[in-house]
């Protein structure tokens, strides 16, 4: 099996590392690892694959001075749209876990178990995008569900974690609690956040645009309709929860046809990548400390309404350093050497 040059953007990271971690598990037939971060990182240390490795700095030239195939980007927007297009030019694939790319028609935007048809889309822009971590396990549970039944709108409420915010975010959340606990609670100034996250949910994750939407919403709203190449009503309410990784759904779906929640059940158990626990006389359905650290999205509390047998209701939780970004970025990647080769 031919290995590869891999570049990670963003090398120290909370979602670099994880894909280190990621690409470690997977088993990926890596030839050189390439760290890449800013010039204040430039000159560290990351540990993989057993050895010890130098971080670099992110430069125009140094994709093709090292030779670089696989380039993972994580290093946010502003970065992705500077080096991106330079880390193409130079020959390799770029999987950008940024939304910088995310709505752009050139560029496909994939999650494998959905739309990986898609990637052969690549070589358009040489770059794949990464979907957000919120859409990427909604559309893995809403993608079987619109084959069978076809969807006609979704309501879904998020409960996102504090890492969704990187490191700064689980250490700002981690800090408050220690504030709390030694009666400091109220010395605490946001910085991660616009209010304190510790005790407390704010209904508010990226920017409000001018439609009261944050941006986070509408991107759940955008870019699920475009991986999943359809065009019915979706809306979304995102909030940030103290709670250190892995984020939480509420989903409501309306189809065009009446659908039981059994057959529903019986169809995201044969989805990829997803696990049903769904066994309420147990107290058994999904939570974060069930999904951190994996690489499946857990469904659960699957419910029809009361009202209308057309509407079903479920929880779904999924690890979003590892299913919403690492892990969804390597399987790209996987996908990508499959359909070259």
């Amino acid at each position: 099996m031919k290995k590869y040059v891999v570049a990670v953007v963003g090398a120290s990271g909370a979602v670099g590392e994880e894909i280190f971690k990621v690409l470690e598990e997977q088993d990926f037939p890596i030839k050189k690892i390439v760290p890449l971060a800013s010039s204040r990182s430039a000159g560290n240390e990351i540990e993989a694959f057993g050895k010890t490795h130098k971080i670099l700095e992110t430069t125009h030239e140094v994709f093709a001075q090292e030779g670089v195939e696989i380039a993972f980007f994580s290093a946010g927007g502003r970065v992705s749209a500077e080096f991106a297009p330079s880390a193409a030019k130079a020959g390799a694939v770029v999987i950008d876990n940024t939304s910088h790319f995310r709505m752009d028609n050139d560029v496909p935007l994939v999650v494998p178990e959905v739309n990986a048809s898609d990637i052969a889309l690549w070589k358009q822009k040489g770059i794949i995008a990464n979907p957000n971590c919120s859409t990427i396990q909604m559309v893995q549970v809403l993608a079987p569900l619109h084959r069978a039944f076809e969807i006609q709108r979704v309501d879904v409420s998020t409960y996102q974690a504090v890492s969704g915010a990187g490191k700064k975010g689980m250490e700002e959340l981690v800090v408050q609690m220690q504030k709390f606990f030694a009666f400091e609670l109220e010395e605490c100034e946001p910085e991660a956040f616009a209010h304190r996250i510790a005790l407390n949910l704010i209904p508010h994750i990226d920017v409000f645009m001018p439609n009261d939407y944050t941006k986070e919403e509408i991107k759940m709203i955008q870019e699920s309709n475009k991986i999943l190449h359809s065009d019915f009503a979706l809306s979304a309410t995102c909030v940030r929860v103290p709670v250190l990784r892995s984020h939480s759904e509420a989903i409501t779906i309306h189809f065009a046809k009446e659908v039981m929640a059994s057959e529903a059940a019986a169809i995201l158990a044969q989805a990829p990548n997803v696990i049903v626990v769904d066994k309420p006389e147990e107290n058994l359905y999904p939570m974060p400390i069930l999904a951190s650290d994996t690489d499946e999205t857990y469904v659960g509390r699957i419910r029809n309404d009361l009202y209308d047998k057309k509407i079903l209701h479920l929880w779904c939780v999924a690890d979003q350093i590892r299913v919403g970004a690492a892990t969804n970025a390597v399987r790209i990647a996987q996908k990508w050497i499959a359909l070259k080769d």
